[in-house]
């Protein structure tokens, strides 16, 4: 069970079925991924409700008023529990030649690539926006 694939299949799946809003159950790292996809615009807004023990994060998709089009055309995960992906401050990967955002958890938090650049810093890819 790998709770962030999860998060980022729950967000593909109601893209892919023109969902309005999706409900996440919250963890402290599925938080900062919800504040970085917002940061980025992927996202519209979200709400964290801590009424239940677990509590749950409410993300309400982006889409183009005019076509209709989702703002997260692809997200998928990089690193899973089976097998890490770590990478070195130099070596960060460029996602769709930098229109798209990997997300990293560094000693920093969780930042994006362009931000891992800025502070010369590495870690495990998490997954890959665009």
């Amino acid at each position: 069970m790998d709770p962030i694939a999860d998060f980022l299949t729950r967000i593909r799946n109601a893209v892919k079925a023109r969902h309005r809003i999706v409900e996440v159950p919250a963890s402290n790292i599925k938080k900062e991924m919800t504040k970085v996809l917002y940061n980025k615009g992927f996202i519209q807004s979200y709400k964290f409700d801590d009424s239940s023990v677990q509590g749950t994060i409410k993300i309400a998709l982006k889409y183009n008023p005019v076509t209709k089009e989702p703002a997260v055309i692809h997200i998928e995960r990089v690193s899973t529990p089976g097998l890490r992906k770590y990478t070195k401050a130099k070596e960060l990967p460029h996602v769709l030649n930098g229109l798209g955002v990997a997300i990293l958890s560094t000693s920093r938090g969780v930042i994006t690539d362009k931000e891992a650049r800025q502070l010369n810093v590495g870690g495990e890819v998490l997954c890959y926006v665009y």
